[in-house]
């Protein structure tokens, strides 16, 4: 029986020290009761080859001590739910400092144009993103047993009233629905404030908006809707339940971001053109025409999400 041995050996090697003989003398057992019977049913005394197709169907020993003693995984299981959501959050923000950071650099650099402010986002956001990961999951994993202990006390001292009221599936906000559009927002008060900032406090030398003196002035009008947007997002963290409160109020922004598409739209020019450095294969009027037919399809985003939500609202008011 050596080949016996050997396959058990080899299932030990894959168990922790003090499990190996514990879990060795049972596989054994297991392992002779299946050849006594095979003995028993033959008659005859087994051939090396009958030992060694029982250990083949027994499976590859790494599984076999898989199976007596599973592999604890990285993150806990218990842990799971608060390292997804930790990491939900922390890719969010990431994403929105990204934001942050590439717009400053577009609005600001001589060499920054909107391809290089697309690839420069979708890049910087996916090393901070590998980053962000790596942080998280070896917080999660290099964690003391004591403290990953405490982190499920929350499971523990739950109480049934704490329970959210019942509501329907689309009343549950994702958290990337909220960081996409404190993303945008967080865009556009860049788009707006940045260069005048600049011309106040910055250098001679500053791109300057991309936006006309006359499309500038409308959408700092607009800055007080684009904030009350952020603090509408924020909320919406906070909470991620609609309510017919945060519905009304997702209304009252989208109908004043319709407003602002549709005006921009309608109204003189919006965009201001270095001509001297402007390439003579593209038509300004033909690009000042394109802006203005994509603001009237922008219009029909939050158009769509007025009609939504106002049918959301009457169907909570009639509950």
């Amino acid at each position: 029986m050596d080949l016996v041995k050997r396959y058990i050996t080899a299932v030990q090697r894959e168990l922790p020290e003090p499990k190996r003989q514990e879990i060795g003398r049972e596989l054994q057992a297991n392992i002779m009761d299946q050849l006594d019977a095979l003995a028993e049913q033959s008659g005859n005394a087994l051939a090396e080859q009958q030992v060694a197709d029982v250990l083949k169907n027994m499976g590859h020993p790494t599984q076999v001590a898989r199976q007596f003693y599973p592999t604890e995984p990285l993150i806990p299981s218990r842990l799971m739910p608060l390292y997804k959501h930790t990491m939900y959050m922390v890719l969010g923000v990431l994403f929105v400092l990204q934001i942050v950071f590439m717009t400053k650099a577009w609005l600001t650099g001589a060499d920054v144009g909107l391809f290089r402010f697309v690839m420069g986002l979708a890049s910087g956001f996916l090393e901070d993103a590998i980053f962000g990961f790596t942080a998280v999951t070896l917080a999660f994993a290099l964690m003391p047993a004591d403290k990953l202990a405490g982190g499920s006390k929350t499971y523990s001292q739950w109480q049934p009233q704490q329970l959210p009221m019942l509501g329907a599936d689309w009343q549950h906000i994702s958290l990337s629905d909220i960081f996409t559009d404190l993303a945008s927002y967080v865009f556009l008060l860049m788009i707006i404030w940045l260069p005048l900032w600049r011309q106040q406090f910055g250098a001679a030398d500053a791109n300057g908006s991309v936006f006309s003196a006359y499309a500038l002035h409308l959408l700092m009008w607009f800055s007080p809707i684009i904030l009350l947007g952020v603090l509408s997002s924020l909320w919406q963290l906070h909470r991620r339940l609609w309510s017919r409160q945060s519905l009304a109020l997702n209304v009252f922004v989208n109908v004043a971001f319709m407003l602002m598409f549709l005006t921009l739209a309608f109204s003189g020019p919006l965009l201001q053109f270095d001509f001297d450095n402007w390439p003579k294969q593209i038509d300004p009027n033909w690009l000042e025409r394109t802006t203005k037919l994509f603001l009237l399809s922008l219009a029909l985003i939050p158009g769509y999400e007025v009609v939504r939500d106002l049918l959301r609202i009457y169907r909570l008011s009639g509950k």
